[in-house]
């Protein structure tokens, strides 16, 4: 399974909602908030682009020696229609400064040196410590995600479905009396990961099912032939 920091690490560099939360900082528009893009730097440090009139630009514009704390609150949601959509959250704390020069006109980068992180997602809580964040790699994946997984929901349906053929006595009562994979339930692309798909199924009870590749994938190729090897065993 990904390391809680390795989780983290691929929460703050996806494309997942985020918003940043400053301690005195308050605005009627939360979107001005929301970092325009986010990406992790050598150290671990975590760099937020604004727009140079944002609140959280002025308010570490004015700070003084580099005390200003400051909350980036990351939430990942599901990009396919499943009950419970929410898949996680992760939270990085630390201190904020600007960080010129790194944008163009009109915007400004400010920095966020991580003092504490944890997430809470699909597979549990946990605290993460700095280091780890900073040397943890980022999942393969995670640019293509949500398009790999709604296409499985739209294109390949029917074969994750009978991916609950898969669960022996798991999959009774998932969609239906006698567990039938075909009946009123439905199984749902829920995560994808470089060490497998993760799936809901929903029915008379909600469940989530874990279905791991042969060997962790590196890219959308290798992904490819994984899931091949998935839908194949469930069809024998």
């Amino acid at each position: 399974m990904p390391s809680a920091a390795e989780r983290t690490r691929t929460l703050v560099q996806s494309t997942s909602s985020g918003v940043l939360l400053i301690p005195g900082v308050e605005t009627t528009r939360p979107e001005l908030l929301a970092p325009q893009a986010r990406v992790v730097g050598p150290d671990g440090e975590v760099f937020l682009l604004f727009p140079a009139d944002s609140p959280a630009v002025r308010a570490a514009t004015h700070a003084h020696d580099d005390e200003l704390s400051a909350l980036l609150e990351i939430t990942d949601v599901a990009p396919v229609s499943v009950p419970h959509r929410i898949r996680g959250r992760a939270w990085v704390s630390g201190w904020l400064t600007c960080a010129p020069g790194l944008a163009e006109p009109g915007a400004m980068m400010l920095r966020l040196e991580v003092g504490e992180l944890c997430v809470d997602d699909l597979w549990g809580a946990s605290a993460v410590e700095p280091e780890d964040f900073a040397r943890a790699p980022v999942d393969p994946l995670v640019a293509h995600e949500a398009e790999l997984l709604q296409h499985l929901h739209s294109a390949h349906g029917e074969q994750v479905q009978e991916l609950c053929g898969l669960l022996g006595e798991r999959a009774d009562g998932a969609a239906g009396p006698g567990g039938a994979a075909r009946g009123r339930g439905r199984a749902v692309p829920l995560a994808l990961d470089r060490f497998g798909l993760r799936v809901r199924f929903v029915g008379d009870r909600c469940f989530d099912a874990r279905f791991d590749f042969p060997a962790p994938v590196r890219d959308v190729t290798e992904l490819r032939r994984a899931m091949h090897t998935l839908f194949e065993a469930a069809a024998h």
